[in-house]
Formats: structure tokens, C-alpha cells, sequence
């Protein structure tokens, strides 16, 4: 099996939650036109075609879920000021010095870095951190209404507090982006994005990992509103970053191989969707089933977060 396109760093002693947040009982205020209403019952989760069985994508099964309301897009580097302003909140890559860049986002000149083993198109970034998201002395890059990056799972959980809302499960998560439809691998159906005439959300065109065509319009994050939403309204719900939930990352399985496969990942956390480096050949988990693991202090270029809030009552 490939490793997919997100590692975790080297284990260390994770950040408690900041003091500082608002009582979640209280919540912070939120434009409820930014929020899309889901709704409960039978919930589908996983899939009857599974392309990564050894990950756990299949069978295909029902859960059933109360009825929530979502972030139609991912957590912007503008909110996630906003929360850091308040609160004076020190993200885990802030606070650790460093956190993984692609280097095909480097700027050119920059100094040399340790790639990530296995995957060597991962570079080890002293200084990058949400506010400077290629490295050192970035931050005039940043741009706001883009998916905030080199967030940990940590620091997503410190967010959501401070919201007044919380992560996802796996199943409220596919629920979601599904949109309403049923065992369709994609929000919008079946139809296969490729790199010639059909680009509905922002994965990797070309030969991974040398050069991305940007055929979809992107290299990189793409603002988080954009594309075609999905019947619920909610945008790029694959592609573009990495979605955190609120779950441990874990395959239920007897078997050998799979136990061996997912042996070092204990205490990960899952995340869904895939991401602007995904590719059929290489990362192909822009899928609504797949599903990909970091340790909970990782941060990357291609991970974010949005947020689910309970149904307000009527």
C-alpha cells in the first residue's frame, strides 16, 4: 500500500486547551448564513466499493444521527485570527517550531530542509505555522478567505470550544457530504474527476509529485468557498484540505495484514476528504469512504477543519 499523502510528526507530548476560550455552554455568535441545516436519520457510512479495503472504507452500513447544522466551508485563516485574537490561542506548530510544507510550495532560495521519510516531497519547515504557511517571513502570502493550514488536531479542538461548536463523527462527516445521495463516491456522484475536461473540486493535475498543471484553476489551497456546493449546500468537501473529525482512527479487523498496516497509529486521529494533492495515481482519497490518520499535534499545508453545532432546538 502507497502511503498517502499526509504524515504525522515525530510523537511528542501534546498542548492542553487554552484556559481562555468561551464556556461552550455560552458559544461564540455565529452567522447562521454560514451554517447548513443536515438532517437527521439513517445515516450511510462507508461504502460496498471499497478501493482501500485494508483502511476499513467498506461495507457499506447505516447509522442513525440526529440532525445538525454544519460549516458550509472549512475553518479561513480569517476566522482562525479571529480566535486567536481573543484568546491569545498558540498553535502546536507555533509552539513546537516547525510543521510540514509540500515542497513544491517552497519559496524559491529557500534553505534546505529534512524530508519526511517515505515521502520526500514533505519537508520539515522551521518557522511555517498557520500565519506563515511556506516558512519563515510568509505571512504576506496569507490569504483570508482560504482554508486555515498547519493546524493540529489539538488546536482544532481549542477552536471549537471557543465556537460553541465540535468536530465531526466519521458518520455525520460522509452524511454530510454525501448531500443527500447514496453510495456515490464523490458529493456530486459518480462522474470521475480527470486531467482533461472535468475538474469539480481541487486535487492534483499531472505527474504527482513533480508538477501540478493547476488545471482545476488552483495550485495549492483554493479559497474555501468555491466550486459547486453539494445538495446541502456545503463546499469542497473533497479535495482541497484534509477534514479533521472528531475521531481516533481506527480499522476493526482480525486480519494480519491490516493490523500490521495500521500498527504505529495508535492514539491518531481521523481525518477525511482528501486534499489539493491528491491524485487517482498516487493519494486517491478524495473519496467520501476513504479516510487518512495524523497524530493529534501534526500539522501540514493540507489539513484543516470544519465544524458541526447540534440542531437548535424548535
Amino acid at each position: 500500500m502507497k502511503p498517502c499523502c499526509a504524515p504525522s510528526r515525530p510523537s511528542t507530548t501534546t498542548q492542553k486547551l487554552q484556559s481562555t476560550v468561551t464556556d461552550p455552554q455560552t458559544g461564540q455568535s455565529h452567522d447562521t448564513k454560514a451554517l447548513a441545516a443536515i438532517p437527521g436519520g439513517p445515516a450511510l457510512l462507508g461504502t460496498d466499493r471499497p478501493v482501500f479495503p485494508i483502511d476499513g472504507e467498506g461495507p457499506l452500513r447505516k447509522k442513525e444521527i440526529a440532525a445538525f447544522r454544519m460549516d458550509k466551508t472549512t475553518v479561513t485563516n480569517a476566522r482562525f485570527q479571529a480566535f486567536v485574537a481573543e484568546t491569545g490561542y498558540v498553535t502546536d506548530a507555533e509552539r513546537l517550531g516547525d510543521s510540514l510544507v509540500f515542497q513544491g510550495l517552497l519559496p524559491k532560495g529557500s534553505p534546505p530542509s529534512r524530508a519526511v521519510a517515505n515521502a520526500p516531497w514533505w519537508r520539515m519547515i522551521s518557522g511555517a505555522n498557520w500565519r506563515n504557511i511556506f516558512g519563515p517571513d510568509t505571512a504576506g502570502r496569507l490569504e483570508m478567505d482560504h482554508p486555515v493550514t498547519h493546524v493540529s488536531w489539538n488546536d482544532a479542538r481549542a477552536f471549537a470550544v471557543w465556537a460553541g461548536g465540535r468536530l465531526p463523527t466519521e458518520a455525520e462527516w460522509e452524511h454530510a457530504a454525501r448531500g443527500g445521495l447514496a453510495d456515490q463516491p464523490f458529493p456530486w456522484g459518480e462522474r470521475e474527476p480527470n486531467d482533461t475536461d472535468f475538474q469539480p473540486c481541487n486535487i492534483w493535475q499531472g505527474r504527482f509529485p513533480h508538477h501540478d498543471t493547476g488545471l482545476d484553476g488552483y495550485v495549492g489551497t483554493a479559497p474555501a468557498q468555491s466550486f459547486a456546493p453539494n445538495g446541502y449546500g456545503l463546499y469542497n468537501m473533497v479535495g482541497n484540505v484534509w477534514e479533521m473529525t472528531c475521531e481516533a482512527f481506527k480499522v476493526r479487523s482480525l486480519k494480519k495484514a491490516v493490523i500490521a498496516a495500521h500498527a504505529d497509529k495508535k492514539g491518531y486521529k481521523l481525518s477525511k476528504g482528501g486534499s489539493f494533492l491528491c491524485h487517482r495515481s498516487y493519494c486517491y482519497r478524495y473519496r467520501i469512504a476513504a479516510k487518512n490518520s495524523t497524530s493529534p499535534d501534526t500539522s501540514t499545508s493540507h489539513l484543516g477543519f470544519r465544524l458541526v453545532y447540534d440542531a437548535m432546538e424548535s
